[in-house]
């Protein structure tokens, strides 16, 4: 229905449903990975993982001062895991989690809930990998609520409501697998990048 959830803390018991005039998304073929961030990706600092660490995840972006995300809409994202319509995106440092992206599939769309970084950068490689993967499993749309500066930096953009509409229900009709066969990350897949076109490949585990 284009309407997304928000509580006013961790506490809150209620659910608001939100239905922005402006909707964030982030287009699937013009992710903008800078040079920076290519470097960040090819280093081999970060390796990234997908649905190995979902409840993490979530537990991390309500990890601040002001949250949306009440301990009640968290209880309801992991039964939606459990079920099969919610993934994560983890990035790892060593042991240590350090970024991540949750949301969740319907159709061909994803609709990107949260996400945390706790090393510079962690979060826009967790953006990277879930863009890759998208593009791979021929997602059409990546919901992302709001467009904040740090996804405008990433080619997020912000479109009117009934735009987001037509997109959404275009997505909905669509299939998509989260997990296409055979797949493996690649930078020069992911986005455009400053850095130049190589195309170093980068194992994404899944449990």
């Amino acid at each position: 229905m284009g309407i997304f959830p928000m509580s006013d803390g961790r506490d809150d018991p209620e659910i608001h449903w939100i239905d922005p005039r402006r909707r964030g998304v982030l287009p699937l073929d013009g992710f903008h990975i800078s040079r920076s961030l290519a470097k960040r990706l090819r280093s081999g600092r970060f390796h990234a993982t997908t649905d190995t660490a979902f409840e993490a995840v979530v537990e991390a972006c309500a990890e601040r001062d002001e949250t949306w995300i009440s301990h009640r809409i968290q209880r309801l994202y992991v039964q939606l895991h459990s079920l099969g319509f919610a993934h994560s995106f983890e990035v790892w440092e060593g042991d240590a989690l350090v970024g991540g992206v949750y949301g969740v599939v319907l159709g061909a769309a994803f609709f990107g809930e949260s996400m945390f970084s706790r090393v510079t950068d962690a979060s826009k490689v967790a953006l990277a990998h879930a863009v890759d993967r998208l593009r791979a499993g021929g997602f059409r749309l990546f919901d992302t609520q709001f467009l904040t500066p740090h996804l405008a930096s990433l080619g997020g953009k912000e479109i009117p409501r009934a735009e987001y509409h037509r997109l959404l229900a275009e997505a909905l009709e669509g299939t998509a697998t989260f997990d296409p066969p055979g797949y493996s990350f690649s930078v020069s897949s992911a986005g455009s990048s400053a850095g130049g076109s190589g195309s170093t490949q980068f194992s994404t585990q899944t449990s």
